[in-house]
């Protein structure tokens, strides 16, 4: 298959125009809000948390507590020492966490702040006091996206708390930057192999809780401090993502493969018979069980489905964006289905995810792939390719309704939608409600636009 892609456009501007990405921290917030009685501190202007606020609770529709060392002009000169010292005695004050986690802004990291002393200070000078685990990532967004911060705030947490002990029987598992909903279907996943595993992190809970009746200043649910410390004993790691087994700089699995000795297992976001196929492939190893019938049945009802579906899909010219391993993993999909991906777009800059959709999911030689770009550039090429319909996040909307074409929301953020912590996106019953989605708002695009309005398929 010719592999080739041509996608070298010149840009004749300088900035980024609505970017297709989100700050380096708000990954960060969300790893570490699933860790169990955490708060999350930024350290940096007012700014910075307030953002990172907004953006989450638009998206989980949950309370949403973002503590921030709140810089002025005078911090931003001299350092924020002194701020970090009473944001974390108000934190410990107001809320009792097990635990802070503290992420890196550009202002902070920008001036200098030595993260690693300032902490080590600050527990100095409260020798003796009960103090919660305080520790640190760094996060600057001028060095790489929300999922660089999501990665570094996961390989922090390893760093920080994974020691070893006597070996276990568990799994650690890295998801990646998936929905609530991903992470309780995952749960089950593994429950039905028989397999114990630590999600690092769990936010299927403290992301998307039950109606309190009390006020909780910390919800319930993520990943305890105790189960951080086990994973550097556990049998395996599963980390998902294809950009992270192929970057050569450190993940938190290559970690406790090296420092642990942990053996670990690279696969791409199960999106997809393929990718799933790989998926539970390696539970089956796992666990030394098969597939329970319940899988095996679900496969089945897919297959039956792209059979129901393909006369809809083959050959509508579809436009894929979002983050980098979202985007490969819905590729893989895309291609399965009969649907002629016309264009992938990411504000991510591994430089990873043209090589893998050229190379491990041979994309069409039409196809154009753009990395490190924004919204703008993609609306310009959407404007002379004319597709048919755009898969990504809400942020993407001005462009279907402008080309007047469907957009199915996936990833982050969905701003626009109820229901957001709940799309699926993995396994086999995920990638049943994307195929669904897609196909009906291609088929819903379709009748409205009929003259005659018909009422059957």
């Amino acid at each position: 298959m010719n592999t080739t892609v041509s996608n070298q456009r010149t840009k004749t501007y300088a900035a980024t125009r609505n970017a297709c990405k989100i700050c380096a921290p708000l990954g960060a917030s969300v790893v570490f809000k699933g860790v169990r009685n955490c708060v999350p501190l930024i350290h940096g202007s007012q700014g910075c948390s307030t953002y990172i606020r907004r953006y989450m609770i638009s998206h989980y529709k949950e309370p949403m507590d973002i503590a921030s060392t709140n810089f002025t002009e005078e911090a931003a000169i001299f350092g924020g020492e002194r701020n970090f010292d009473t944001a974390v005695r108000n934190i410990i004050e107001q809320y009792n966490p097990e635990s802070i986690a503290v992420a890196s802004t550009c202002l902070s990291e920008t001036i200098g702040d030595d993260m690693e002393k300032i902490i080590r200070q600050f527990k100095a000078r409260h020798a003796g006091e009960s103090l919660p685990d305080i520790f640190f990532a760094s996060t600057p967004s001028y060095k790489g996206t929300h999922m660089d911060g999501f990665h570094a705030a996961t390989l922090s947490l390893v760093k920080h708390f994974a020691s070893s002990g006597e070996p276990t029987n568990k799994i650690n598992v890295f998801p990646g930057f998936v929905s609530p909903q991903d992470i309780r279907n995952l749960k089950t996943i593994l429950q039905d192999f028989g397999l114990e595993a630590t999600f690092i992190t769990d936010y299927d809970e403290t992301m998307d809780n039950p109606s309190w009746y009390t006020y909780k200043n910390l919800p319930e649910g993520g990943t305890s401090i105790a189960q951080l410390q086990s994973a550097g004993s556990a049998m395996a790691s599963v980390e998902l993502g294809k950009t992270l087994a192929k970057q050569q700089e450190e993940t938190a699995g290559t970690y406790l493969n090296h420092q642990f000795g942990i053996p670990k297992i690279s696969l791409g976001l199960p999106i997809g018979i393929h990718e799933s196929d790989a998926f539970f492939k390696a539970l089956e190893s796992l666990s030394g069980k098969e597939s329970p019938a319940k899988y095996i049945a679900e496969r089945g009802r897919l297959v039956d489905a792209y059979v129901d579906g393909h006369k809809y899909n083959f050959g509508k010219k579809a436009v894929v964006y979002g983050e980098e391993d979202l985007v490969i993993g819905l590729v893989s999909f895309l291609e399965e289905i009969g649907l002629d991906v016309v264009l992938c777009v990411s504000g991510g800059k591994s430089g990873q995810m043209k090589r893998i959709l050229k190379e491990d999911i041979q994309i069409k030689s039409h196809t154009e792939i753009l990395d490190d770009t924004d919204f703008e550039e993609m609306a310009e090429r959407c404007r002379e390719i004319r597709p048919d319909i755009l898969i990504g996040n809400s942020k993407g909307y001005y462009i279907s309704r402008e080309l007047n074409i469907p957009l199915v929301r996936v990833g982050f953020p969905i701003h626009d939608r109820m229901g957001a912590q709940r799309v699926q996106h993995l396994a086999y019953i995920g990638t049943q409600s994307l195929f669904d989605k897609i196909t009906n708002a291609l088929i819903e695009k379709k009748q409205n636009e009929s003259p005659v309005g018909y009422k059957y398929m």
